[in-house]
């Protein structure tokens, strides 16, 4: 979301009313291991706005000084809006090095599609993606992917490896949470590569840990929301850079009180990001 503040506590110093903003969404406790440590974006006692509490659907959400991130005045409002899933796709891409690397991504929902444009702003080369629905194919074109790999019609793994003369993709990003789709995330992977995992399973799965991690030596990293707030300034710079442009991936605005339209486009899996605006359309 974003928006502007409408009121400020007695104790908040570094924000004021009519300051337009975005925050991180995550409440960390800040007295955690994890949080002592640099790690709050892994806090194990996290509440999240949204679902722990009432998120900005609400006609007023109360947030944290300490969560709120203003708006550079160079950064479009519409790209404002999606700070936060760009956010994990920002997280996942510079997780490790990128720049000048073979990269893959399995699953072109909004925040893969987000990590294909980030990948490609960052030096990525070439880029895969793999996905199902015709629509986003098109956008993962659209934002820069190098070859989009259908699996239903072609064997994601074997197009990597085809592209990379045997080798496997240097990065691999899973961000779909599909079964399927992380066993051929971790096939289509080279040896010594990097592998990010963002995508959630809905149940348990079974991978082949000697084949695929072990004798391959890879590195596997598991995801979680944003770096407090490094990644927030690394994806602000690469908006203000011009080099990341997100504006196809918005694909509709709507007034909020259209909210259910909106959710019913998302099911067709013909748009990719709906923007709401609560006081009539730009």
């Amino acid at each position: 979301f974003c928006g502007e503040v409408a009121q400020v506590g007695a104790e908040v110093k570094a924000v004021r009313e009519g300051d337009f903003v975005s925050a991180e969404m995550h409440l960390a406790c800040g007295q955690c291991y994890m949080c002592r440590t640099g790690q709050s974006h892994i806090c194990q006692d996290v509440h999240i706005i949204g679902v722990d509490t009432d998120g900005c659907f609400a006609q007023f959400v109360k947030i944290p000084e300490s969560n709120i991130w203003k708006i550079d005045p160079a950064i479009p409002a519409d790209h404002a809006a999606v700070l936060d899933p760009l956010g994990n796709a920002v997280h996942t891409v510079l997780a490790g090095d990128i720049a000048g690397l073979s990269c893959a991504i399995t699953g072109c929902g909004p925040i893969g599609l987000f990590a294909v444009a980030v990948a490609k702003a960052c030096g990525a080369r070439p880029i895969f993606a793999t996905e199902l629905q015709p629509y986003r194919q098109k956008l993962a074109q659209k934002m820069g992917a190098s070859l989009v790999i259908d699996p239903s019609k072609a064997d994601p793994v074997a197009a990597v490896l085809g592209e990379t003369q045997g080798v496997g993709a240097d990065v691999v990003l899973e961000m779909s949470g599909n079964p399927n789709a992380i066993r051929q995330a971790f096939q289509m992977l080279r040896r010594g590569g990097r592998i990010s995992l963002l995508g959630i399973p809905s149940k348990a799965l079974e991978l082949d840990l000697a084949n695929d991690i072990i004798f391959k030596g890879a590195v596997v990293q598991g995801i979680n929301g944003r770096r407090v707030f490094e990644t927030w300034y690394r994806m602000q710079a690469l908006l203000r850079s011009g080099a990341l442009d997100l504006s196809p991936l918005i694909t509709d605005r709507i007034l909020m009180a259209d909210f259910e339209r909106g959710m019913e486009l998302l099911l067709t899996g013909n748009a990719s990001k709906v923007l709401m605006y609560p006081n009539g359309l730009p």
